[in-house]
């Protein structure tokens, strides 16, 4: 038996919810390099409302806040329904959110991290994502459904960078 640590809630994979679920059948992590400063990819990024507006890949999202733990949005991508609740924000560091969809339960995991190159003083931001996914539907084609992740991952990545570079 494990002691649980109070600032690590349990999710129903018996891991912290504030981290993907390292036993699930798939994680994906990717990350990508920003050329706009934080404030701007931190602010994109946490303004759930407006994401159909930029990533193509999202058709509608209900979310009136605030943005904190518990608060939950419902959210219309690549044909699923999903309500994801908020789990973790750390304002301009990391944003957790995740809940259960058509038998998945997912965890997701975003970090920023401002860089500043010393030579020139340029700012730029490492964004890296972290997902995992776990449920029949995953444990009946975790191959295919690692390749779905991992591309959708990387089109939001790509989407969040260009935005926020026309933005910055």
């Amino acid at each position: 038996m494990t002691a649980e640590n109070p600032k690590h809630p349990k999710n129903s994979q018996n891991t912290p919810a504030h981290s993907v679920d390292e036993d699930a059948p798939v994680v994906v992590r990717l990350s990508t390099t920003v050329d706009a400063p934080l404030a701007t990819v931190w602010a994109l990024h946490t303004d759930i409302g407006s994401w159909a507006d930029w990533n193509t890949d999202i058709d509608s999202v209900d979310f009136d806040g605030p943005l904190a733990p518990g608060a939950s949005f419902r959210w219309l991508t690549h044909g699923l329904d999903i309500t994801s609740t908020i789990r973790e924000v750390v304002p301009g560091e990391r944003i957790v959110w995740g809940g259960p969809a058509h038998g998945i339960e997912g965890v997701h995991v975003w970090t920023f991290e401002e860089n500043c190159e010393a030579a020139t003083g340029e700012r730029t931001v490492t964004v890296r994502t972290e997902e995992s996914w776990a449920g029949a539907p995953i444990e009946e084609r975790p191959e295919e459904m690692r390749e779905a992740l991992r591309q959708s991952l990387d089109s939001w990545l790509s989407r969040l960078r260009s935005e926020a570079e026309r933005r910055g």
